[in-house]
């Protein structure tokens, strides 16, 4: 089961807990769909099954504590931590993922704390390279508080306002739908008979029906009734031709 059907399957009020520890452990250093798991509660929000200013309370209380935790990790831990880290979890600690972030730790400094919030390789790194690097708590702090707002906060507030959008203008849509879809089935049955007559009176033999000019009146041939079979001619066949 993904992590949006977890979330959207548990009692609402088990949304908030699911919610804190998720982007919790994922600023700790654990490589954990934190913003999916913002994004579903954030939906279901917009849908009236939670608190949007629950979930984003609970978001940004999970981030800001479990970046502190991580930052905690990474002082006590060091650089030699992220390389036991690189050898056990390739895809996620390698190398390059370490070389990518202390670049940006070391052009940015606290607005990398800040910024990295909205960066999935960065929101993993952020609390324990911070540490590792001995960057200042009261730094990283003011960075990881005010980040935390600004992502969680902000993504709850977005994805709600989309979401109330996006249904209220589905359900108008449902009704507009419906008449635009009676509306081309009227027509389409209108313009359906009407080629269909406009076929037979164009080829009415072939709806077995016989062509007779305009005008003439059917009447048996001479020749037809002494034979003793009274096939019909038109009146204007049996007149001759005028010189």
């Amino acid at each position: 089961m993904h992590i949006d059907q977890w979330i959207e399957s548990v009692p609402p009020t088990s949304v908030y807990a699911l919610v804190a520890l998720i982007i919790g452990l994922e600023s700790l250093g654990i490589p954990l769909p934190g913003e999916i798991a913002l994004v579903s509660a954030s939906l279901l929000s917009a849908r009236g099954v939670v608190s949007p200013w629950w979930v984003a309370a609970c978001a940004i209380a999970g981030a800001v504590i479990g970046d502190s935790i991580g930052y905690s990790i990474g002082r006590r831990g060091g650089k030699p931590l992220f390389e036991k880290l690189g050898r056990r979890f390739p895809k996620h600690f390698g190398p390059d993922h370490l070389a990518t972030a202390e670049r940006s730790f070391q052009k940015w400094g606290m607005w990398a704390v800040f910024f990295g919030r909205f960066i999935a390789l960065l929101r993993i790194f952020a609390g324990p390279l911070a540490g590792a690097l001995r960057m200042p708590y009261w730094k990283f702090l003011i960075a990881n508080v005010l980040g935390g707002i600004a992502w969680a906060g902000g993504t709850t507030l977005l994805i709600y306002q989309v979401g109330k959008v996006a249904e209220h203008w589905l359900k108008s849509f449902s009704w507009a739908g419906l008449v635009v879809a009676a509306l081309a089935g009227a027509g389409s049955a209108w313009l359906v008979k009407r080629r269909a007559a406009k076929a037979r009176a164009e080829h009415p033999e072939q709806s077995g029906g016989k062509s007779v000019p305009e005008g003439a009146t059917e009447t048996p041939a001479p020749a037809a009734l002494a034979a003793g079979n009274p096939a019909p001619v038109t009146a204007a066949a049996a007149e001759p031709a005028a010189d």
